[in-house]
């Protein structure tokens, strides 16, 4: 399995907007590519694909920009796989062969661990407002 860069920009995008979201604030398409080291041009079309998925909200103007959709905790690592890259893991509908069946299963339990996973992570835990983890000791 392997998540597209697309999903790490457009988590990165969204970590961001979730920052801005308590405050009431505007995401600006400079400021995120600048800051979350997302190439501008590129960050055009991921936010276009987050508005049709209903992810973000966009308004137009001069004190337009964008806004998530929904509150942060709200919205998961899994809504924002499946929206961008669509299914966590694909496998082959192969059930050939002396293992198929089980090898299949096998697959399709790593894929709902996975989609479990990815549902317990909402955007206000990537979007913690320091840049590095805490760690006590």
């Amino acid at each position: 399995m392997k998540l597209s860069v697309k999903v790490e920009y457009a988590c990165r995008v969204l970590a961001h907007m979730a920052r801005l979201h308590t405050k009431g604030e505007l995401a600006h398409i400079e400021t995120m590519a600048e800051d979350e080291a997302v190439p501008a041009n590129y960050m055009v079309q991921i936010l276009g694909e987050l508005r049709e998925g209903g992810l973000v909200n966009s308004r137009r103007g001069k004190q337009g920009g964008y806004m998530l959709a929904r509150s942060p905790d709200l919205i998961t690592l899994f809504d924002i796989i499946e929206l961008v890259d669509g299914a966590l893991l694909e496998f082959g509908s192969g059930k050939q062969g002396r293992s198929g069946k089980r090898v299949a299963a096998a697959f399709a339990e790593i894929r709902e661990m996975l989609a479990a996973k990815t549902r317990t992570i909402t955007l206000d835990k990537l979007a913690l407002h320091g840049s590095e983890p805490m760690y006590y000791i």
